[in-house]
C-alpha cells in the first residue's frame, strides 16, 4: 500500500507480515497493541527490534519512529533474541486470518434513517473528529456535515450473527440506527471513515488515527466529548468504535493492505446528509 512509512517483517524468516502510515501520533505502544491484539497469531508476546540490529523497541508513549522493525515471538524466558541463528528458541508468527469488513451500501432510504440522521445532528451539532461547529444549525443548514453510521447498515446480517444490539443501551425499533451508532462528521472527514482511513481508538483516550496520506489533519487530535459524554444516555457506543477501529487496522495494516474505497456514492445509499 503506497504511502507507508513503517513496515514490519517476520524476524525468523525475514517475510513482509505489513506496514502503516505513521502521521506523528502513533506510539510504540499503539503499535504493539495493534501487533499483539489485531494483527499477529502468536502464542507468546512479541518483541519489536529495529531491522537487521538486537536494538529492542521499549513499548511506551514514545512516537514510533519511521522505518522497518523485526517481530520476533521469543518461547521461555528469552526476550531479547534478535538473531536468526536462533530460530529454534522463537514462536511462530503468522498474521491473522481476519480480513476488514467491507461497507455494503442500502439503495432504500426509510424514516428510520431520518430519524437517526436527526438524532445524530442534534446530539453532535458539530464534526466530531475535526471540531468544526455547524454555525448555522439553527437555520436547519446541514449542508457540509453528514451523519455516518459506524456499523454500516448493509452489514445488518453480521451485526445480528455478532449480536452488536447488546451494545446500544437506547435501542429503538432497529438497533443499527441507533444514535449510538452514529457520529457527525464533515463530509470529506466522513470519506476517510467511511473508506477506513481514519478511526478513534476508545482505549487511548479516543485519540483519532489517521492511517493514510491526506489534508485534513485530523490524526492525533481527541474525539469531541459532546458525541461520548459518558453522562449522556445517547452517547457513541465505546464498542462500536473499537470495532471500526479494528476494521481499519486490518485493512491498513495487514500484508500489503487493502484497496483505497471509492467514494463516488450513488444517491440513497445510507449516507445521510
Amino acid at each position: 500500500m503506497s504511502g507507508r512509512n513503517v513496515n514490519f517483517y517476520n524476524g525468523s524468516t525475514g517475510a513482509h507480515l505489513g506496514g502503516v502510515r505513521q502521521n506523528g501520533s502513533m506510539t510504540t505502544a499503539n503499535f504493539f497493541d495493534m501487533l499483539m491484539n489485531v494483527l499477529l497469531d502468536v502464542e507468546a508476546t512479541i518483541s519489536i527490534h529495529l531491522r537487521g540490529t538486537s536494538v529492542l523497541i521499549l513499548i511506551n508513549s514514545n512516537r514510533l519512529a519511521e522505518g522497518d522493525y523485526d517481530i520476533f515471538c521469543p518461547q521461555g524466558e528469552s526476550l531479547f533474541l534478535g538473531v536468526r541463528n536462533q530460530a529454534n528458541l522463537l514462536g511462530e508468527i503468522k498474521l491473522t486470518q481476519d480480513t476488514c469488513v467491507r461497507r455494503v451500501y442500502s439503495r432504500d432510504r426509510s424514516a428510520r434513517e431520518d430519524s437517526f440522521r436527526d438524532s445524530v445532528r442534534a446530539r453532535d451539532g458539530k464534526c466530531v473528529l475535526t471540531g468544526v461547529v455547524n454555525r448555522s444549525a439553527s437555520l436547519d443548514n446541514w449542508a457540509g456535515f453528514e451523519a455516518f453510521h459506524i456499523y454500516p447498515l448493509g452489514q445488518q446480517e453480521l451485526w445480528n450473527l455478532n449480536s452488536f444490539s447488546r451494545f446500544i443501551t437506547r435501542p429503538g425499533r432497529n438497533p443499527v440506527n441507533s444514535v449510538q451508532n452514529g457520529l457527525l462528521l464533515a463530509a470529506n472527514v466522513h470519506q476517510l471513515f467511511d473508506g477506513l482511513a481514519v478511526s478513534v481508538n476508545p482505549d487511548d483516550g479516543y485519540k483519532i488515527t489517521d492511517f493514510s496520506v491526506n489534508n485534513w489533519d485530523v490524526d492525533g487530535r481527541i474525539l469531541d466529548i459532546v458525541c461520548r459524554d459518558p453522562n449522556k444516555p445517547d452517547r457513541v457506543a465505546d464498542e462500536l468504535l473499537r470495532w471500526h477501529f479494528r476494521q481499519c487496522v486490518l485493512a491498513n495494516m495487514k500484508g500489503d493492505g487493502e484497496p483505497i474505497f471509492e467514494h463516488d456514492f450513488p444517491p440513497g445509499t445510507g449516507h445521510d446528509k
